[in-house]
């Protein structure tokens, strides 16, 4: 590897803590921004997040940490933001930032409420960061199973393979493995419709229904992602790699995912409110389905899916109606 450069990690939830985690197995040492001072405190005297993944340790004193977002941002030549899609654009807006010539790097699946931009969008619009310097870590990886060191795989999206492999050489371990991708649209979008089945995959296991009809809400799903990218951004990719089909599989599925307890949540009578309550955790997919709505209002993809939660979720339609009706509209 060449010379180490210095890397930030901007934001302190579950994925930014298995990140760092990570990072700390290939770098020698990381510039960390935690907002909060109480927390970074705590991890300086206990050497653990005290609120995601905290069985996590970590040396200290390889950890530079920040709560001045523009400092960090000066002292790092990647920058890995890994905080709530739905909060990026206020969290960022309080520092006058300066990107020129830094990697910028999203491990955000998500995308921004109101102006309907993935994370790569928004870095280039509103910062002016070239999508040459973005790079995009996608799944499929729950920040639980890297917690435990279980065999994951990530994608690295990047529009050169220079820049990509520059971020997975940082990301590669025995327990991590990369993959590269060009396809940063695809990904981030990918990522984005994910989180909404998942919800629909939630609310169907709350209702009562069973894996045989999972498989076909899944199976129509990763057809829905297909028509999506097709219609929106037609490109070369593989739908049925792991950056799309695997990170739809894991999300719909695994005990780990917060979009599917909030789905069935959902499904079990909860109110919306009363659900993000309960979870006290962000389900990105609450916030992208009607991101998703509004962008499909140009093109006019058929989505019955997204649909479906949409209705739920937004137009407060039953969740036992709505998901009767799209079993019309599956084959």
């Amino acid at each position: 590897m060449a010379e180490k450069e210095n890397i930030a990690l901007i934001g302190s939830g579950s994925w930014a803590t298995a990140l760092a985690k990570i990072l700390l197995l290939n770098s020698g040492n990381l510039n960390w921004y935690v907002r909060n001072p109480g927390t970074i405190e705590y991890m300086r005297q206990n050497g653990h997040n005290p609120k995601y993944l905290s069985s996590v340790n970590f040396d200290v004193d390889r950890i530079s940490f920040y709560n001045d977002l523009e400092k960090v941002v000066k002292d790092s030549q990647i920058l890995i933001f890994a905080v709530p899609s739905a909060y990026l654009r206020d969290f960022l807006s309080v520092s006058d930032l300066r990107l020129d010539g830094r990697m910028v790097v999203s491990a955000i699946k998500g995308i921004i409420p109101g102006e309907n931009l993935t994370i790569a969008e928004f870095f280039n619009r509103c910062y002016g960061v070239p999508f040459e310097n973005i790079g995009v870590i996608t799944g499929p990886c729950h920040a639980e199973e890297v917690a435990l060191e279980r065999l994951s795989y990530l994608t690295i999206a990047s529009k050169t393979e220079k820049q990509a492999l520059r971020l997975a050489s940082y990301l590669e371990c025995h327990f991590i493995r990369t993959v590269i991708s060009k396809d940063i649209y695809g990904t981030e979008y990918a990522a984005v419709l994910k989180n909404i089945f998942a919800i629909a995959a939630g609310v169907c296991h709350g209702l009562g229904y069973g894996d045989n009809f999972q498989a076909v809400l899944v199976s129509n799903a990763i057809r829905e992602i297909k028509r999506f990218l097709d219609n929106t951004w037609p490109g070369k990719r593989t739908i049925n790699s792991s950056a799309y089909l695997g990170d739809l599989l894991v999300t719909a599925y695994s005990q780990f995912s917060r979009n599917r307890s909030f789905g069935v949540m959902i499904g079990k009578g909860y109110s919306v409110r009363a659900a993000m309550l309960e979870m006290n955790m962000v389900a990105e997919g609450y916030h992208a389905t009607r991101c998703i709505k509004e962008i499909n209002k140009k093109h006019n993809i058929s989505l019955p899916i997204t649909d479906t939660v949409y209705n739920i979720l937004h137009e407060g339609i039953s969740p036992a109606v709505e998901i009767r009706l799209l079993t019309e509209k599956l084959a």
